[in-house]
Formats: C-alpha cells, structure tokens, sequence
C-alpha cells in the first residue's frame, strides 16, 4: 500500500466510505483511527500512519498502547505533529473517563481486587510514583477520586495531615489510599508501612476511616486490609 493515498483506494476499502455502508462496527482499529486522524504524510495515507501508531507501543500493541504513549512518544513518528500528538492523548483520555464511567457503578469499595482492577491500567506503567485518595461517602460511594502527591521514581512525599484536610474539604467519611511502584513489584516498603499505620490511627482520630491502601504493581497489587493490617487494636 506504500505511497497510495486513500483516495486512490477501492471505495469499500476506503475508512469513511466503509463506515458509511457497513457501520462503525464493521471497521478495524486501523481502520476507525484513521477516520479521527483524517490525513496522513506526503509518502503514508491516514490507514498506514493509524497502523504506526496502534503498533507504537511494543508492549501494549493496539488500542491498549494508546493509553500508554504520551505526545513525545506520538511525536516520533513521521507525520504526527504536536496537534496530532493532543488529538491522540485526548482520545486516550476519552477511553478511559468512558470506561471508569461505566464500571465506577459496580465498584465495591469493600473488594481490594475489584478497586485494584479498577485503576490497575490507569497506574501500572507510570514511571514515578502517584498518591491517589478515593473519598467516600457514609453509604461507601465514591464522592469523587483524585491524585494529591507525584514523587521521584521510587517515592512520593505527602503527610497525613495534607490528607485528612483534603478529605475534610470532599466531606469524606472514610478513605482508600492507592499507589504504584514504577518497579512493578507490589510488595509494601517499610516506608509504605509506617506511613499507612501513622495514616490509620490520624483518621482514627479525626473521625475519617482509612479503609484501604492498596500498592499497585505492574498486574499484581498489595492490600493492606487483605493482609488484616487495618483493624482496631
């Protein structure tokens, strides 16, 4: 297919026409990618560039790798530009509000595996640490989830303290803390330890339950309350 423009295409073939006829069903990623990236480059049509871009990730070749790549890693490739890199990123970020928004109503607050599942892609491959708080109401419902802390490689730095004002400010009866270990590897520091038990018995005091802190790795994770670390006494 090399230097054929869509154009010079068979009219099945072409994306557009194609989902005109058959539905945006009947059309490959390639295929639909190529619709929203609507040009290509002087010697790639818009279908050989989607392909570039879908196969762009290694590790998570397809649609997946698109919620992995960010404007510099588009921006290697021959024919995305800054514009093109943003409308990449905001279709990865439409992916993923669409997807939360359809499973934050099956979460179960009480189930680590679930939370985890939950924010397992959003967290796994980040290369520096993040601190999210999920605030949660008295009926256990996600008032709202937010990042507060983004560390070096292997740390964040963050005090109850800062926590427990924010929860304050959502109006949270209790919360679940999660972070993520660039290495992969879930298993809790002794950092990670001292700082979830110091964490615990400040939201003892203060009236706000930790009920979680969940350490996620790359497909694994670590619960705290599964491990029977968060109970009274």
């Amino acid at each position: 297919m090399l230097n054929i423009t869509i154009k010079d295409m068979p009219k099945d073939l072409r994306p557009y026409e194609k989902c005109a006829a058959l539905g945006c069903e009947a059309l490959t990623d390639a295929e639909l990618l190529a619709i929203i990236l609507r040009t290509g480059t002087k010697n790639k049509n818009s279908l050989e560039l989607a392909s570039d871009i879908l196969s762009l990730d290694r590790a998570s070749e397809g649609l997946l790798g698109l919620l992995h790549c960010s404007k510099e890693d588009f921006m290697t490739l021959q024919g995305v530009g800054e514009i093109k890199a943003f409308q990449l990123l905001a279709l990865a970020e439409l992916s993923r509000r669409i997807w939360k928004t359809g499973t934050r109503k099956r979460l179960d607050f009480h189930s680590p595996e679930t939370i985890a599942s939950y924010y397992m892609e959003e967290m796994r491959h980040l290369e520096q640490e993040i601190i999210k708080v999920v605030y949660l109401d008295s009926r256990d419902s996600m008032i709202s989830d937010r990042c507060i802390s983004a560390g070096t490689v292997n740390s964040s730095v963050i005090s109850s303290r800062e926590i427990f004002i924010d929860a304050l400010k959502h109006r949270a009866v209790s919360i679940i803390i999660l972070h993520n270990h660039p290495s992969g590897d879930a298993s809790p520091s002794k950092q990670d330890i001292s700082f979830t038990m110091s964490l615990f018995e400040a939201g003892e005091l203060v009236g706000i339950r930790l009920l979680d802190h969940i350490i996620i790795g790359d497909n694994t994770y670590y619960s705290f309350c599964e491990q029977g670390l968060l109970k009274d006494g």
